[in-house]
């Protein structure tokens, strides 16, 4: 386990096994959207995704976390308790973000390099939110992606500032929590959305 500071303490933070299982689960809850969805939406295609039923939605995380590496994301802990998730792996992978004419606005390359990761989802564990915890996962996806061997990491965060946004639409990240993380801003398709991006070369 790899451990970062946040404004709630330390926090370790390790690639979600089949080991912690449980440990996922309890982050994503027993009710809700995060439950209902089990990260699945990232990366099934939404026509798939729409009609199926919770049961099968866990049934495929369950084989993600359960094969071989690399994990499908990250965990962190606080005190020992799995407070936070996140989903990233290799860009291509994600079938709603490949087919969304957001992220490639203004850009052309190409959306089926492996080599180009992305950190697409965050949960936040109810009663542990807004406490930089979600910035520890930016900061441990960056050096998760490096060490499998990705060229480049993407993330796709919310301009928070000034704005008022629901919390479901933060499960793609806020833009501050990976400014400190050390992505950098390549492009703003819409007035809320950003783009950000850090190269390994």
């Amino acid at each position: 386990m790899a451990r970062y500071r946040t404004d709630a303490g330390p926090v370790t933070v390790a690639p979600a096994t089949g080991a912690r299982w449980k440990d996922l689960q309890t982050v994503l809850g027993a009710r809700g959207q995060a439950a209902k969805c089990q990260c699945q939406r990232a990366i099934l295609p939404l026509r798939d995704y729409w009609h199926m039923p919770r049961e099968v939605r866990e049934a495929f995380l369950h084989g993600e976390v359960f094969a071989p590496e690399p994990a499908p994301g990250l965990l962190a802990y606080l005190d020992r308790e799995p407070v936070d998730w996140c989903r990233l792996g290799p860009r291509s992978r994600f079938a709603p973000l490949r087919n969304s004419p957001v992220p490639w606005a203004g850009r052309t390359e190409d959306r089926d390099d492996a080599g180009v990761w992305a950190v697409v989802c965050f949960v936040v564990r109810a009663g542990y939110r807004r406490r930089g915890i979600g910035g520890a996962l930016a900061a441990a996806a960056v050096d998760f992606a490096r060490s499998q061997g990705a060229g480049a990491l993407e993330g796709y965060p919310m301009l928070t500032s000034g704005t008022d946004i629901p919390w479901g639409e933060l499960h793609v990240g806020a833009h501050g929590a990976f400014a400190a993380a050390g992505y950098r801003e390549i492009t703003r398709p819409t007035k809320r959305r950003c783009v950000m991006r850090i190269d390994f070369g």
